[in-house]
């Protein structure tokens, strides 16, 4: 093959990439996408009350009732994903959480050893009974807003109930279970 028609193969070639450059910047211009002000869709969804208004929570059984069918045993089982971060054994000290042995009517912030967060160190003027842990046990980060504990809480009131007991079975004097008076 000589140089001419290896020229002419080239030229054709550059002709065409220069026809597809011109007609991609002339598609652009005739067809310019439109940016939209607010990005996304607007779906408008009606809002209905309901016909007793609005839905009411169901109420928290108190914990007395709660404590009244609570077991220590099914306690110990749940307990047993607390066991990473806290002691149970009398005299073992802290982990990452502080020691959990007599702790029920123990002074809030209170176990030797522990540096606790200034969240619990707020609260530092109650004591653990067992309403408090029940409030505790739910939800520690509503409880105590910026506490260091991670843990997201018990949802199911009966195993808060069952883990409430068993944390009362570990002292050499237990505190006696509120009297259930079945009011609700």
């Amino acid at each position: 093959m000589n140089s001419f028609e290896i020229n002419k193969i080239l030229g054709a070639l550059l002709g065409t990439l220069l026809v597809l450059v011109a007609v991609h910047i002339a598609s652009g211009a005739i067809f310019e996408p439109q940016t939209p002000a607010k990005p996304g869709y607007v779906i408008e969804v009606k809002s209905e009350e309901p016909a007793g208004g609005a839905a009411k929570a169901p109420a928290e059984t108190p914990i007395a009732t709660l404590l009244a069918s609570a077991s220590a045993d099914r306690g110990a089982n749940v307990a047993k994903q607390c066991e990473a971060c806290h002691n149970f054994k009398e005299g073992a000290g802290a982990k990452i959480g502080p020691d959990l042995y007599n702790v029920v009517d123990r002074p809030i912030a209170s176990a030797q050893g522990f540096n606790y967060s200034a969240a619990l160190k707020g609260k530092a003027s109650g004591k653990w009974d067992f309403d408090t842990l029940n409030k505790w046990l739910t939800k520690p980060s509503a409880f105590a807003p910026g506490t260091a504990m991670t843990f997201a809480g018990i949802s199911n009131e009966k195993q808060r109930a069952d883990v409430i007991d068993y944390l009362d079975s570990l002292s050499p004097n237990p505190v006696p279970l509120p009297k259930d008076t079945g009011a609700k």
